[in-house]
């Protein structure tokens, strides 16, 4: 694909941002969107939304629960940015969050992780921990501008790794407080308006968040378009659940156990 295409899709999905929207699958017309120039797309969609006044904050790692791939077609983890217009405090939005503009909203509870300082790649998840400033959990809105929540990978990355929002909870220190073994074992489980909805566990993201955020610190360097992760990043890290269809009206609450991070509570409005 030349950076023509890159920029007339990303144009495409700028464009879409806070309609409502949706759009056939690009790869129903761009035979040439591959992963690979998906992710051009995407460091075009960055060009084109830092031009617009937006700044990125981090990166969303998707898909990384292989329990959900049968349900949306995907065999593999992939991953987007997050903007400083969609990072937000969990606290700042306890009186409601609005759902409007956003296609086909779901909710994803996850662990978020703050770097202190760049991963590199080969470092082991003793040394990733090292390198976490905080560690919190939150929920990912997701969002669809594919009818029916329909695509291939390519078009999930070329459209902004379907992120919504990144909504965080109460960040906690690593080691003082959240332990590296408890970010691989702990457990959770989801409601909705009081209604058990799912069971989920660390390993489920790939094996624990740090796992997660390996996948991904080893995947950039490969990639032609895009940065690799620096201190000062968020990280989130995959849905430790399903991911369920989110509807104004509804509160969803997470409980925790077997690490010192408390559950979440987000009411859609």
């Amino acid at each position: 694909m030349q950076a023509s295409e890159h920029d007339t899709l990303a144009q495409q999905v700028l464009a879409l941002r806070g309609t409502g929207d949706q759009v056939t699958p690009f790869t129903e017309s761009q035979p040439g969107l591959d992963i690979t120039e998906a992710y051009g797309v995407g460091a075009r969609l960055r060009v084109l939304r830092e031009g617009a006044g937006d700044s990125v904050v981090g990166r969303k790692i998707g898909f990384t629960n292989r329990s959900i791939w049968p349900e949306f077609g995907i065999n593999q983890p992939i991953w987007g940015y997050v903007y400083a217009s969609t990072l937000q405090d969990l606290a700042e939005v306890q009186e409601g969050f609005s759902l409007s503009g956003l296609p086909e909203p779901k909710i994803e509870p996850e662990i978020i992780l703050g770097l202190g300082r760049a991963p590199e790649p080969g470092m082991d998840e003793s040394d990733l921990f090292a390198c976490l400033d905080w560690v919190s959990h939150g929920f990912e809105i997701v969002q669809s501008i594919f009818p029916g929540w329909r695509f291939a990978a390519p078009d999930t990355i070329a459209g902004g790794g379907l992120h919504g929002a990144l909504l965080v909870g109460p960040k906690r220190k690593p080691g003082s407080e959240v332990g590296l073994e408890a970010l691989h074992a702990f457990d959770i489980a989801i409601q909705r308006n009081g209604e058990p909805m799912d069971r989920g566990k660390a390993t489920n993201v790939l094996g624990g968040p740090l796992t997660a955020l390996r996948h991904l610190v080893e995947l950039l360097p490969r990639d032609p378009y895009n940065p690799p992760l620096a201190a000062g990043e968020v990280v989130t890290t995959g849905t430790l659940t399903r991911a369920f269809d989110a509807a104004p009206g509804e509160t969803w609450e997470t409980s925790l156990e077997g690490i010192d991070l408390p559950g979440a509570r987000l009411r859609f409005t």
